[in-house]
Formats: C-alpha cells, sequence, structure tokens
C-alpha cells in the first residue's frame, strides 16, 4: 500500500468513527458512514433550530477540506459581501457543528496536513537539497555602547 493509499484508509476510518459506525464492516464502508452522518444531521435539524456560525480557515488546503466536507453532508458554505476569503458561513445545527463536523475536520485536516509535510519535506530533500533543517539560532550581536 502506498502512502496515498495509507491516507485514504485513515481518512475513511476517521469518518467511520465520526459517524458511529459499530461494527468492523460498518467501519469499512465509508459511503455507509457519511449516510449516518447526513441522517445525524437530518434528525438533529427536527428538535434543534439551525444557527448561523462563522469559520475563519486560513491555510487554503485546510479551507478546501473543509469546504468539501460541508458540502458532503448537505450543508452550503458561504461568506457575506467583504468577508475574508478564509471565512467561511454555515448555517446548521449547533450540535451538528460543533460535535461532529469541527472535529471531523479538524481530525482530517491534521492527517491531511501530515501527509502534505512528508511529501513536501522528501522532495525538497531529494530534489533540492538533503538537508532540510530548520536554521540554525545565533546570538545576538552585541550592542555598541551599551
Amino acid at each position: 500500500m502506498n502512502e496515498e493509499d495509507v491516507l485514504r484508509d485513515k481518512l475513511r476510518k476517521i469518518e467511520a468513527l465520526f459517524a458511529g459506525a459499530a461494527t468492523p464492516g460498518e467501519r469499512a464502508a465509508a459511503g455507509a458512514a457519511a449516510e449516518r452522518l447526513r441522517e445525524k444531521l437530518k434528525l438533529t435539524e427536527l428538535t434543534e433550530k439551525p444557527i448561523e456560525m462563522k469559520f475563519s480557515i486560513p491555510d487554503p488546503w485546510a479551507r478546501s477540506l473543509f469546504l468539501a466536507l460541508s458540502r458532503r453532508y448537505g450543508l452550503r458554505p458561504y461568506r457575506h459581501p467583504r468577508m475574508h476569503r478564509q471565512t467561511v458561513m454555515l448555517k446548521g445545527p449547533r450540535t451538528f457543528l460543533e460535535g461532529v463536523l469541527w472535529p471531523q475536520f479538524q481530525e482530517l485536516s491534521k492527517e491531511l496536513s501530515r501527509f502534505l509535510d512528508d511529501i513536501t519535506r522528501r522532495v525538497i530533500s531529494e530534489e533540492v537539497f538533503g538537508d532540510t533543517r530548520d536554521a540554525d539560532e545565533d546570538a545576538e550581536p552585541k550592542r555598541l555602547g551599551g
């Protein structure tokens, strides 16, 4: 299994976890997990009034993930005029947005960031230069007359 397949498997497992998959077979069925989460959202909408919630996601990769995840569950991300590009607005039940969508996004984003970081470091090391350590920290020069 290559690195991308491992990442895809982790992302499916994270979604299954948030969908409340109980059996190994359920955990393996990513499509079923997404459907269970959509059903959970519909049930929550019956008992809880939707609110407008603002999310600030400056990283473009993470924002793309958040937008796709929101749309996957039938939510419509939007911005008001003059809002920054990093701002994403959603309307939905607070318990779903805070208890399911946001934590799931954070877990998925962490895995995706780790994957992108690993690939970026490897490509830089192999194609630019092998030493990718952070810059050394030197003491500040002494001030004159101080």
